[in-house]
């Protein structure tokens, strides 16, 4: 009975909610299958707006402008990330808990966004941002402050203060290359696929320590 009455306690979004929602995810999937087919610079706010049915100004009420629209679901990775994050055991060093919570989240991407966009459009998606100049200027820019919320949840488990000590932020910084450079490359690969740049990043996480700890000459 008492967890009846906690279920019927958790409020469900009202009609007008709900519609609202249908709306935005419906510009969402299809402003990403325009830009994935057509091109980021090609496709228009009118053009995602009819392929919806709804007016320009419909578009606006829900994103910002396309920058906007394209980067959403790369959000709702970030914060699936970042909680991961927060819940992995105190026990585990920093760049361990970073190198779990990561392949972790790719292990339940689908999760995440699947209520949003399909995995696959996602992935696509994170494709082109890789490839398109102005979309990945703006993903770096939103990483350098994930960077830093990721620092100071870091600094937070390990009872240190991070403006202070700067051993979250190293730490961060150099998982945070690892990352850039494994997007990198998975974007430039043929494989689009949540298993690719899975792999990938667990290959080139494993690497960290011994490469940074290790001498690299060999005479």
């Amino acid at each position: 009975m008492e967890l009846a009455r906690t279920a019927d306690a958790v409020p469900r979004p009202g009609l007008r909610e709900r519609k609202k929602q249908r709306t935005r995810d419906a510009l969402l999937r299809a402003a990403l299958e325009l830009f994935t087919t057509k091109g980021y610079e090609r496709t228009t706010v009118d053009e995602i707006a009819e392929a919806v049915d709804v007016s320009q100004r419909t578009f606006f009420r829900y994103f910002a402008g396309k920058e906007d629209v394209a980067l959403f679901s790369q959000r709702i990775a970030e914060s699936h990330f970042l909680a991961a994050v927060r819940e992995r055991p105190l026990h585990e060093a920093p760049l361990e808990a970073l190198r779990r919570a990561v392949l972790e989240g790719w292990d339940t991407i689908g999760e995440a966004v699947d209520a949003v966009v399909p995995i696959e459009l996602h992935m696509r998606t994170f494709q082109l941002i890789e490839s398109t100049p102005a979309l990945l200027a703006a993903h770096l820019r939103r990483s350098a402050e994930l960077e830093e919320e990721i620092a100071r949840v870091i600094a937070e488990r390990e009872g240190l203060d991070v403006d202070t000590d700067p051993r979250p932020r190293v730490a961060v910084a150099v998982f945070g290359g690892v990352m850039r450079v494994t997007g990198r490359l998975w974007g430039a690969g043929q494989d689009a696929s949540v298993e690719a740049i899975r792999e990938l990043t667990a290959g080139y996480l494993d690497h960290v320590g011994p490469a940074l700890a290790e001498k690299w000459r060999t005479e």
